[in-house]
C-alpha cells in the first residue's frame, strides 16, 4: 500500500450518484456486490497512480495523493473503467468525484482540517461521471501536464462561508456535458456551519424543497418533538435552496428569545437591517426575494400576528420555520418531521442493507467520530439495531448514545437503556444546552406547557405502547381538545387510530409523574380501565372473537402494566384480570407469559370462588396447549370441582374442550374423545351456539385422526349448513377442512383440493365473502 502522503496533499473524494434508487432497484445483495465491484475498480486506479486510501463510508471513498497530476490521472482512469464496465440492470454506475489540494494534518488513520471538508463539499456539488477541481488544485496545474478544464465559476459550498471557484476536468474519455452544479451561486447567506454531515433525510429534503419552490407557498413549518433534527434539516434545506432566492437565505435563531416582541428585531438583526440607520424591516423586504429560516419558534408563539403581517408586506419573501407546534396561520403549510427510519430487529437484514438504514447509519457515523476503529459487524449489529429501535429513531438520542462508544460497547449500552435519560447525556459542549442531553431537549418543550398541559402530559406517561382517546379521557380525566393540544406540541403522536408518545419522551413523563402526589391515583385508574376492558372482551369473546382479540393485542402492553399494578395493590383483582386474559393468551400464543402471570396470581390468593375457578381453567387451558398435561389436568380438575359446586355446567364443558385438546396433542386419543364428547353433551344441554360449535370442531378433529370418517362427514356437512344459516365463518372453515381431510384419507384428491382451498380462503380473508353465498358457489364445484 502507498505510504500516507503528508504536507501538501491532493484529496480525491468520490461517491455514487442516486445510490438509494440503485439499492431499491437491485436489492440489498446485488447492490452490495455492485458496491464492492465499484470499490475494486476505484482502488485499482488509485493503486496505479500512487494514491493512498484513508477512508470509506457507505458508497464513498477518500483518497490522498502526493501530486496533483497523479490524482487527476487516477480520476480519469477510474471514470473510464467505470464507464466501460457492464453493471447489473444495464444502467451505468455514475460516480461523482471532487479534488482539492491543501495542507491537511495526518492522524493515525485520517486527515484533519477544513480542506477535508472542502473536498467533500466539492464532490457533493458534482454529478455522476463528473470530476470537479478546486481553485487551488487548478492553480497547481500547468499546460505541460496536458489536462483541460472548464471554468464553472464561483459557487457556495454547503457549510462553507466563502465561495469556491470550481473547474470541471475535461478528457475525451469522460462525459463533458452536465446539468448545473448542485450548489448555490454566490448569494448572501448566514447559515450556521454544521460540523457533521446530514445522514439520510433525502426524502424529507426533497419534499421540503419542492414545497418551498411552489409559488403558492409562503410559510412552511417543520414540526416535531425535541431531538428529531428539525434545525439540522432546515439548515440543509436552506443550503439546497440558496440558488432559488436572488437575495439569499438567512438563518434567525430564536432559542434565546422569550419575548415575542423581540422576534421582528431578531429577524432585522439577522438580515443586517438597522433601525438606527433609518431602515425599516418591511420596507427592506418589500422588493426582496429571499428565504428566512426561523428556528425554535415555539417559545415565541405569540409573535404569530407580527410574522403574518411581515409576510403580507413582503410578497417575495418565504419563511421556513421550525417549531414544536404549528403556527396556525392562514396559508401555513406544516411538515411533521418524523424520527429516522428504524431497522427490523426481529429479522435483521444483511450488514450491507442494515448499514443503509438511516438510524443505523447515523449511529455508526457518529460512533466512528469518537471511536475511529468502530465498525458495524455481525457481532454488534443486533445491539446497534436494538439501540436505534429503543431510542425511537430520534437523531439527537442516537447521536448522544453513539458518543458513549468511547466507553461502552453497543451490547453494554443496551443494558443501560432502561435508564436512557441518564445514558443520553454528554453531548458536544459547543451545542446549545438543550441539545447536550436528551432530558434537556424534552424539558425545553415541557417548560413551555401551561399547568393543565403539564398535568395531562405526565398522566399520559402511564400508558404503555400507546392509547386510545377514550382511554386518555377516562384515565387522565381530560378532553379531546386538551389531548389535541399536546399533539399540536409534538409531545403526543397520532399513530393511525391510536395516540402515543415516543418512548424517550414517555420516560421523561414518567419521571415527572413520580414527583406528583396524584401518581398512584393515575396508576389505579389506568389499572381499573384495562381491567374493565379485559372483562368486557371476555364476555363478548363468543360473539366477537376476532374484534376482541385484536383489541386486547393492541392494548397488550397496557394490560401488562395493569397486571403489574394490581399485583402490587390488589391480589384478588390481579387474579381476576389474569383469568379474564387466559383465552387471549392462548389464542394469540402468549403461552409462557400467561402461565407465569396465572401461576403467580393463583399463588397469591386462596379463596375458593368462581374467580379462582376461571383462573384455574385458564391455567389448565394454557398448560394443555403447551403440552404440560399433568399441570393441565390438575388445574382443570380443581376448576371443575368449583364450577360443579356453583352449578356452572357451561364452564365445566368449556374446560373439557381445552383438556381434550391437551390429550389430543399429547397422543391420548381415547381421553381426548371422552372430553370432547362430554363437552358436546353439555353444549347441547346449555343450548349456546358458539359453545356447541367449538365442541363439535374439537370432536371432529379427534374423530378424523382416528379414522372415524363415517361419523365425521355427516357432522361436517351439518356444520357447513349451520354456518351458512348463522354466517359463522369459523365453523365454515373447519367444516371445509374436515370434509377435505375425509376426502384425502379416502384417496379422493379431486374433491379434497377445492375444499382445502376454500378452508384456506376463509382462514386468511374471512371478511371478503359471506358464508351463505360461498356455500352456494362451493356446491357448484365440489361434490
Amino acid at each position: 500500500m502507498t505510504p500516507k502522503p503528508t504536507g501538501t496533499v491532493t484529496l480525491l473524494f468520490s461517491d455514487i450518484e442516486d445510490s438509494t434508487s440503485r439499492l431499491a432497484e437491485l436489492g440489498a445483495d446485488r447492490y452490495h456486490a455492485t458496491l464492492e465491484e465499484h470499490r475494486r475498480i476505484l482502488r485499482d486506479a488509485v493503486a496505479r497512480h500512487a494514491g493512498h486510501e484513508f477512508g470509506a463510508a457507505g458508497d464513498a471513498l477518500f483518497i490522498a495523493f502526493n501530486s496533483v497530476q497523479d490524482a487527476i490521472r487516477s480520476a480519469i482512469a477510474a471514470q473510464s473503467a467505470l464507464n466501460d464496465h457492464a453493471w447489473p440492470g444495464g444502467r451505468p454506475l455514475r460516480v461523482r468525484m471532487g479534488l482539492h489540494t491543501c495542507e491537511a494534518m495526518a492522524t493515525a488513520d485520517d486527515y484533519v482540517g477544513i480542506g477535508v471538508h472542502r473536498a467533500s463539499r466539492i464532490c457533493a456539488a458534482g454529478h455522476g461521471g463528473q470530476v470537479l477541481l478546486s481553485h487551488t488544485t487548478h492553480a497547481l496545474l500547468t499546460e505541460a501536464f496536458g489536462f483541460a478544464v472548464r471554468d464553472l465559476g464561483e459557487h457556495l459550498l454547503k457549510g462553507l462561508p466563502e465561495p469556491e471557484r470550481l473547474y470541471q476536468l475535461l478528457d475525451p474519455r469522460l462525459q463533458s456535458d452536465f446539468p448545473p452544479l448542485c450548489t448555490a451561486r454566490k448569494r448572501p447567506l448566514n447559515l450556521p456551519f454544521e460540523g457533521t454531515r446530514l445522514v439520510g433525510r433525502a426524502r424529507e429534503l426533497r419534499a421540503i424543497c419542492e414545497t418551498l419552490r411552489r409559488p403558492d407557498v409562503r410559510l412552511l413549518t417543520l414540526t416535531g418533538p425535541g431531538g428529531t433534527g428539525k434545525t439540522r434539516l432546515s439548515v440543509q434545506a436552506a443550503e439546497d435552496l440558496a440558488g432559488d432566492f436572488a437575495h439569499g437565505v438567512f438563518f434567525v435563531p430564536l432559542a434565546a428569545i422569550e419575548d415575542p416582541a423581540l422576534v421582528l428585531p431578531a429577524i432585522a438583526q439577522g438580515l443586517s437591517v438597522s433601525a438606527a440607520a433609518g431602515q425599516s424591516l418591511p420596507a427592506y423586504l418589500a422588493e426582496k426575494t429571499l428565504l428566512v429560516v426561523l428556528d425554535n419558534f415555539e417559545q415565541v408563539i405569540g409573535a404569530r400576528p407580527e410574522l403574518a403581517s411581515l409576510l403580507a408586506q413582503a410578497p417575495r419573501v418565504k419563511c421556513l420555520v421550525t417549531s414544536r407546534e404549528p403556527l396556525h396561520l392562514t396559508g401555513e403549510h406544516v411538515y411533521p418531521v418524523s424520527p429516522l427510519a428504524l431497522p427490523e430487529v426481529r429479522r435483521l437484514p444483511s450488514l450491507a442493507a442494515l448499514a443503509e438504514c438511516e438510524s443505523v447509519a447515523l449511529f455508526v457515523e457518529r460512533a466512528q467520530a469518537v471511536a475511529p476503529g468502530f465498525a458495524l459487524t455481525e457481532d454488534n449489529a443486533p445491539a446497534v439495531a436494538e439501540i436505534c429501535l429503543r431510542l425511537d429513531g430520534l437523531p439527537l438520542a442516537i447521536e448522544l448514545a453513539a458518543a458513549r462508544t468511547r466507553l461502552l460497547s453497543p451490547a453494554a449500552m443496551v443494558k443501560r437503556l432502561p435508564e436512557r435519560l441518564k445514558l443520553l447525556a454528554g453531548g458536544a459542549r459547543d451545542l446549545p444546552e438543550r441539545q447536550q442531553t436528551i432530558r434537556n431537549a424534552i424539558a425545553w418543550s415541557y417548560d413551555l406547557l401551561d399547568q393543565g398541559e403539564h398535568q395531562l402530559f405526565v398522566r399520559l406517561g402511564v400508558f404503555v405502547g400507546g392509547f386510545t382517546l377514550e382511554a386518555a379521557e377516562a384515565v387522565c380525566e381530560t378532553s379531546l381538545d386538551a389531548v389535541a393540544g399536546l399533539v399540536d406540541k409534538s409531545l403526543v403522536r397520532r399513530e393511525g387510530e391510536r395516540l402515543g408518545m415516543l418512548e424517550t419522551i414517555r420516560a421523561f413523563a414518567l419521571e415527572k409523574l413520580a414527583e406528583r402526589d396524584f401518581a398512584d391515583a393515575v396508576r389505579d385508574r389506568h389499572a381499573a380501565y384495562f381491567e374493565a376492558l379485559a372483562e368486557d372482551a371476555y364476555r363478548q369473546r363468543g360473539q366477537r372473537e376476532k374484534v376482541c382479540l385484536d383489541l386486547l393485542e393492541s392494548e397488550h402492553d397496557n394490560l401488562r402494566a395493569a397486571l403489574d399494578r394490581l399485583r402490587a395493590i390488589a391480589p384478588e383483582r390481579f387474579l381476576r384480570l389474569a383469568g379474564a386474559l387466559g383465552w387471549f393468551w392462548h389464542l394469540h400464543s402468549h403461552f409462557a407469559e400467561g402461565r407465569a402471570y396465572l401461576a403467580e396470581a393463583l399463588a397469591m390468593t386462596s379463596v375458593r370462588d368462581e374467580v379462582r375457578a376461571r383462573a384455574l381453567s385458564a391455567a389448565g387451558e394454557l398448560a394443555a396447549w403447551a403440552g404440560d398435561l399433568p399441570a393441565a389436568r390438575a388445574s382443570i380438575e380443581e376448576a371443575t370441582a368449583i364450577w360443579r359446586d356453583a352449578g356452572r355446567e357451561r364452564e365445566i364443558g368449556l374446560a373439557q374442550i381445552e383438556l381434550g385438546w391437551g390429550y389430543f396433542y399429547g397422543g391420548d386419543d381415547a381421553a381426548a374423545r371422552r372430553c370432547m364428547e362430554e363437552s358436546l353433551r353439555i353444549a347441547k344441554a346449555v343450548g349456546e351456539r358458539p359453545f356447541f360449535n367449538r365442541a363439535r370442531v374439537g370432536l371432529m378433529q379427534v374423530l378424523v385422526s382416528i379414522g372415524e370418517l363415517d361419523i365425521v362427514e355427516p357432522m361436517a356437512r351439518e356444520a357447513l349448513a349451520d354456518s351458512e344459516r348463522q354466517d359463522d365463518l369459523r365453523s365454515a372453515h373447519f367444516a371445509h377442512h374436515f370434509l377435505a381431510d375425509c376426502a384425502l384419507i379416502r384417496g379422493d384428491c379431486v374433491t379434497a383440493g377445492p375444499r382445502y382451498r376454500r378452508a384456506l380462503e376463509l382462514a386468511v380473508q374471512p371478511e371478503r365473502t359471506p358464508v351463505a353465498r360461498a356455500g352456494r358457489e362451493e356446491r357448484k364445484s365440489v361434490g
